[in-house]
């Protein structure tokens, strides 16, 4: 099977250079000749050529503003250019490459050289974007790697507590009804605009993986715990953070594992500084953690325990806008309330 030709477009005002490049290009290339920048923008709105030989100096749009509108565009910018010119100065030549072009062709031009510098710059692109596909389905698969690690491991830990089936999924889904009010009140803004959402909606899963550390008897006691048996639980905590830090060594992504690190360490941890592990106060809490801790303390009110009916929705409600200023950010708090109705649609 014949290979298709690659796709050379020559944009130039002069006649002669167009017929001459044609002639030059036309045994390997297919070739498409433009006597100016805007019919070669026409054409780019139905076929996207692999490269483009562009005259600098042209009437109404020079090859310097037709290269701006080429790198402007998505769809465009990644064609490799070359400038035709009759300019061998420095100064031109910088001009050019600075603003994108992959060479520089001078005029009067020979045809062979023309035509093996077009050769090795479809070859060096060709070459590129295989390599950034390889690098993308790298990047995919251990996407996919990551999220199967976390998914595994957030299963791990409900599968160990007996009392609190489907929390995970509901306290994501709480998180990110929280989350996304904020951002539409333009609330913390600065702060959430430096957060990766992906990598956080995965990590949320991870925030109780320290529970992998408490024992089976006090995890799933079937009643209300002990002063010393809830400062057993209090250490899933700590224990969270050394697991995830351990993750993140021996997988060698510490970046990955950051939101899961401050999420499992921060969300026990209160406004008004009595919570654990640190007993960190206010704004002192990662925002995460912030987040995390109505979401977490909303399922564990209306969820049935052992020792504990559900509560209702509504009381719910009441209990966490009571604990504004206290246990929790009462603006997170004013945020909650207001979108309170989104929470209860999780469960019903």
């Amino acid at each position: 099977m014949t290979e298709e030709k690659k796709i050379v477009c020559i944009v130039d005002d002069n006649q002669t250079n167009l017929l001459m490049g044609q002639k030059a290009l036309e045994s390997k290339f297919r070739v498409f000749t433009f006597s100016a920048a805007p019919k070669l923008f026409k054409l780019l709105e139905k076929t996207t050529p692999d490269l483009i030989l562009l005259d600098v100096d042209m009437p109404d749009m020079d090859g310097y503003e037709a290269l701006a509108v080429l790198k402007n565009n998505n769809d465009y910018s990644q064609i490799p250019v070359i400038f035709l010119t009759a300019h061998s100065d420095e100064t031109n030549e910088i001009k050019g490459l600075s603003l994108g072009a992959v060479d520089y062709i001078v005029k009067p031009f020979s045809p062979p050289v023309m035509l093996k510098r077009v050769e090795n710059h479809i070859r060096t692109a060709e070459y590129e974007k295989h390599m950034t596909f390889l690098v993308n389905q790298r990047t995919t698969q251990l996407a996919k790697l990551q999220s199967a690690t976390l998914d595994v491991l957030a299963e791990m830990v409900e599968s160990r507590d007996h009392n609190t089936g489907g929390h995970i999924t509901r306290t994501q889904s709480y998180f990110f009804i929280l989350l996304n009010a904020l951002i539409n009140a333009h609330l913390y803004e600065h702060e959430i605009s430096k957060w990766d959402i992906a990598t956080l909606e995965r990590s949320v899963q991870l925030h109780d993986v320290g529970k992998i550390a408490v024992p089976d008897a006090i995890l799933n006691k079937p009643g209300k715990l002990t002063d010393e048996e809830f400062t057993e639980i209090k250490k899933h905590a700590n224990e969270g953070i050394r697991l995830i830090d351990e993750i993140g060594k021996k997988s060698g992504d510490l970046a990955f594992m950051e939101q899961a690190r401050i999420l499992a360490g921060s969300h026990h941890e209160r406004w008004d500084g009595r919570g654990y592990p640190l007993g960190l106060r206010g704004e002192e809490i990662p925002l995460q953690g912030r987040i995390l801790a109505i979401a977490d303390v909303y399922d564990a009110l209306v969820s049935a325990r052992p020792y504990k009916d559900p509560f209702p929705h509504e009381k719910a409600v009441e209990i966490i806008s009571n604990e504004a200023g206290a246990q929790f950010d009462p603006q997170l708090v004013e945020v909650f309330v207001a979108v309170e109705d989104q929470f209860k649609n999780v469960i019903s």
